[in-house]
């Protein structure tokens, strides 16, 4: 049984793209799907594909690699607010990443999205990971 599940899916990415693997298959869950969203359009991942085969489903992610170095694109991937210390942030307060190179995803009332979403439209919530 698995407690956290959001610390799961991100050591699974993060395992996956330090092992060099190029597809990372993870169970599915509504919250892993808009996060794997957010990964995609803020260019952290090459593709995502969404499989119904199975009861619970599942998502498989292309990871993405620099041409010329080999290395990942995601140099970090870390889960602030656990199931025993919950980080809440309002929206004078959400953090920036790495000075505004890296995101924030954070859970708001109006969905999953990354900081700068949030501030933008002034709502606040549990800050989930950071990623650079």
């Amino acid at each position: 049984m698995n407690t956290d599940p959001i610390a799961d899916y991100l050591t699974r990415i993060r395992n996956a793209s330090r092992a060099g693997h190029r597809v990372v298959e993870i169970p599915a869950s509504k919250l892993k799907k808009e996060m794997t969203k957010i990964l995609f359009d803020q260019g952290y991942i090459l593709s995502y594909k969404f499989e119904d085969t199975t009861v619970q489903g599942s998502i498989k992610i292309a990871l993405k690699y620099d041409k010329m170095t080999k290395e990942p694109v995601i140099k970090k991937i870390q889960r602030i607010s656990t199931p025993g210390l919950r980080q809440y942030a309002g929206a004078n307060e959400l953090p920036r990443v790495l000075n505004g190179l890296g995101i924030a995803i954070v859970s708001t009332s109006h969905g999953v999205m990354t900081g700068k979403q949030a501030k933008r439209e002034n709502v606040g919530g549990e800050v989930l990971c950071y990623v650079y």
